[in-house]
């Protein structure tokens, strides 16, 4: 069975955390798909990088994915937030018992706006804490609450999607994907 995770991407996504939960993922043999919700393909990410998207978000709503992920990045991830059609998806994500993920100011903006994250234990860029209501901020590079992983920023990028490759593979896979980066 293929493995598939969507990458939801906006103008203004931080780069190195977007770029990373795809390179990783797909070390991992996970079949990522990058998918826009602007009204294109190509993206700009904060700091300038460029990135084309796999496909549009909208025409992948009917379809299942093992995991859902949202990088963070200003203004990023106040689009994302915005977004309807991918609120609807993650919801319906966490209400399958599916993984659905997040990483700097994509929990604290979008997962809360999407209103998922109500009793769960969670994490987020720091400065953005002040913004969450019905949850707990963990100050840890990562946190895992039944299927909602979330992570604090740029410099927990690595830690964040390793900890995915984990949770959709296996602590084995995660340590192969690792060692091959140098980073076990």
């Amino acid at each position: 069975m293929t493995v598939r995770a969507l990458i939801a991407v906006a103008d203004g996504v931080e780069d190195l955390e977007t770029v990373t939960l795809i390179d990783v993922l797909r070390r991992a043999e996970v079949e990522v798909v990058v998918a826009s919700i602007e009204a294109r393909r190509m993206i700009t990410c904060a700091r300038g990088t460029r990135l084309t998207a796999d496909a549009m978000l909208v025409d992948l709503l009917a379809q299942d994915f093992e995991l859902i992920a949202l990088p963070g990045g200003m203004p990023g991830a106040e689009r994302l937030a915005g977004h309807g059609p991918l609120g609807e998806l993650v919801v319906r994500q966490a209400k399958a018992g599916k993984l659905f993920a997040a990483i700097c100011a994509a929990p604290a903006l979008a997962l809360q706006q999407y209103g998922v994250l109500r009793q769960r234990r969670m994490t987020c860029y720091p400065a953005f804490s002040d913004r969450l209501s019905g949850c707990s901020f963990v100050d840890e590079p990562v946190v895992v609450d039944g299927n909602c992983i979330t992570s604090q920023g740029p410099g927990t990028a690595l830690a964040f999607a390793l900890t995915l490759v984990e949770q959709l593979a296996g602590k084995g896979k995660r340590n192969a994907v690792a060692k091959a980066m140098l980073a076990a």
